[in-house]
């Protein structure tokens, strides 16, 4: 397990950079207004969910359930780099009231999620929020949500109810947040639901995040540079930064004047599997429903009942704790069980096997797998219909060739169209909370994959114990080595949500044939120390998002790439994207963007004005590539 429980007291220049060039005007209408640990029991919590799950029955009080929440709140709130991890779960029924509600504050890795077969059987008279961190004077100056990272809201519905707050904390339901952070099977109503906090005293800068399977009301996206809203239902949506992307989304904008709102609407989306979630059925018993894929659908997937899937009892999973070694988890994975990982940091010290079909790996609270000795952390065989679902894996000190691989480089992999492998909410560190080193983060080696949501970052920020500065980045571009970010061998493979950053080469290498993403966001490197160690042959840099020279086939709707190369910022790199020039090869609402420092010299194969220090934090589109 790591054992280095440092907090890191906030951003780095990396994203104070980012703070830097979003002084842009806002289109949206923003609202204008004038601890120790608890020694609180876990009330409800079943034995073999682990000691860092929390089950709340509605017939508990509502002052004890808000203590313990709030507790946990005062301890993650600032530990971005920590090792405690939390879920905090809620049996059917109706949590606070008008005079009482319960109000949710939601810090690092804890995740507040409904045990109901609908998210209507969950109820929270209050709010679940995620505020800005204040960085500066005292903890009430530079507010932003920059790094505003791990945290999950899921399955429940939210009867905004501010009682108690001030008049601009009681504006809205804010939920400020950047990567890795989903919002799934989630109802809101009685009030607007704000992805920026602007009632602190600013700059309230926020960097994107993901939205599935839920019913919102009118969305104050304001700050957020790009978003993706798959699936669900709005009833309005404000502004737009650099990319908003909308994938079968009921009342989302349209984009026919892009980049002006800077919007990409999909009617439907073309593969779509949810996550799967735990629930108790009416005798009180937990289970894990896993939905069915779906193809070219639109709306949430429970406005209508339940939806097609497979319900598995909890007695076939093997409930894992951070003590257990990986020959457990491996013989029991052989048996035919599935796997739980309850909140915690696992040491993996070999690799994880996923052999079996439809095999659902699910994680609680942010589990996190750390490889050890250069292990795999998880190597998953091109088998149909496996699930892996809210986990977070993270590089060791020792490199590993691939920290999650699916399906054999070379071999027979076996999914299917109906029953694809799935990935949802699966998050990659390399650095950060210890030196971390990977060739290749994410290999996808099976055709017929689903990537539903996930952030493979290359930490440029973290408790390693470096300086800060030039001297200090060299030795992070050194020591914390990550060469590729997501590599997709496998043909036909679906990614809906790719958020990749800072890797030393290609961020994203796609070869595989019908290829599909909608959204994709990339940083490129900020810390090459010279254009000699960011070359691509005689090429300068390396593209943000490669699409491979023999793939024929590939769809992309809505991608950014974005440059600060504060290490050296004479840096240039060519083209944020490449891609082969042949009419199969379709880039829809693409752009660069500069955050201060370094140049990309074209958007695409040659195409587009440079993103450099004479338009920082304005885009350079490209509407469509080829140009039809």
């Amino acid at each position: 397990m790591t054992t280095d429980p440092s907090r890191h007291p906030g951003p780095t220049r990396r994203r104070v950079a980012r703070a830097l060039v979003l002084g842009l005007v806002l289109a949206a209408t923003i609202p204008t207004v004038g601890g120790a640990a608890s020694a609180y029991p876990r009330p409800g919590a079943p034995t073999d969910l682990g000691p860092h799950v929390t089950v709340f029955d509605p017939s508990m009080p509502i002052d004890q359930i808000q203590a313990t929440l709030d507790a946990t709140h005062a301890r993650q709130v600032d530990n971005e780099m920590g090792t405690e991890r939390y879920a905090y779960l809620f049996k059917p029924g109706t949590y606070g009231t008008p005079e009482q509600p319960l109000q949710i504050k939601v810090g690092y890795y804890t995740e507040v999620s409904g045990l109901g077969a609908s998210p209507t059987d969950v109820v929270i008279n209050g709010k679940v929020e995620v505020y800005n961190r204040c960085l500066a004077d005292g903890g009430t100056g530079n507010c932003i949500a920059l790094v505003n990272f791990w945290r999950t809201l899921s399955n429940l519905s939210i009867n905004v109810n501010a009682a108690g707050q001030d008049g601009c904390r009681s504006s809205a339901n804010f939920w400020a947040v950047s990567q890795a952070v989903s919002v799934r099977r989630v109802a809101v109503s009685g009030g607007t639901f704000s992805l920026m906090d602007y009632c602190t005293a600013g700059p309230h800068y926020a960097s994107g995040g993901f939205i599935a399977d839920s019913a919102l009301p009118s969305v104050v996206n304001g700050s957020q540079q790009q978003w993706l809203t798959r699936n669900s239902e709005v009833a309005g949506w404000s502004n737009g930064v650099w990319n908003q992307v909308f994938s079968g989304v009921v009342g989302a904008p349209d984009d026919a004047t892009f980049p002006d709102p800077p919007y990409t609407t999909l009617a439907t989306t073309p593969l779509s599997r949810e996550k799967p979630y735990l629930f108790v059925d009416p005798r009180g018993r937990y289970a894990v429903r896993v939905p069915a894929a779906a193809r070219d659908t639109r709306g949430t997937s429970w406005a209508g009942g339940s939806a097609p899937g497979r319900t598995i009892p909890l007695s076939d999973f093997h409930v894992a704790r951070p003590s257990d070694s990986v020959k457990t988890i491996n013989r029991e994975l052989a048996r035919g069980k599935h796997l739980l990982l309850t909140p915690g940091v696992y040491d993996v010290d070999r690799n994880i096997h996923v052999r079996r079909p439809d095999t659902v790996v699910l994680g609680l609270g942010h589990a996190t797998l750390t490889a050890v000795d250069g292990a795999i952390p998880l190597d998953v065989a091109g088998v149909p219909g496996v699930v892996v679902a809210g986990v977070t894996i993270d590089a060791g000190t020792t490199e590993s060739p691939v920290l999650l691989r699916v399906g054999r480089e070379h071999g027979r992999n076996a999914s299917t169209p109906a029953n694809p492998l799935t990935l949802s909410d699966v998050y990659f560190r390399v650095g950060g909370p210890h030196v971390g080193r990977v060739d290749t983060a994410l290999q996808i080696n099976a055709d017929h994959v689903l990537i539903d949501h996930t952030w493979v970052w290359r930490g440029d920020h973290g408790v390693e114990g470096f300086t800060e500065g030039v001297n200090g980045d060299t030795d992070r571009w050194r020591t914390n080595t990550g060469r590729y970010g997501a590599v997709i061998n496998g043909d036909d493979v679906t990614a809906t949500g790719l958020f990749v950053e800072h890797f030393q080469r290609h961020n994203t290498v796609w070869n595989g044939e019908r290829g599909t993403t909608v959204l994709y966001q990339n940083e490129l490197p900020y810390d090459p120390p010279t254009q000699a160690d960011w070359m691509n042959g005689d090429v300068e840099g390396w593209a943000g998002y490669k699409v491979g020279d023999h793939v024929r086939t590939h769809t992309l709707h809505g991608g950014g790439v974005y440059v600060f190369n504060q290490n050296n910022p004479s840096i240039h790199t060519e083209n944020g994207f490449e891609v082969p020039e042949t009419p199969g090869v379709r880039l829809r609402h693409i752009m660069t963007v500069n955050l201060s420092a370094g140049t990309i010299d074209h958007v695409v194969n040659g195409v587009g004005g440079p993103a450099d220090t004479t338009r920082v934090g304005a885009p350079v589109y490209v509407t469509e590539y080829p140009a039809p």
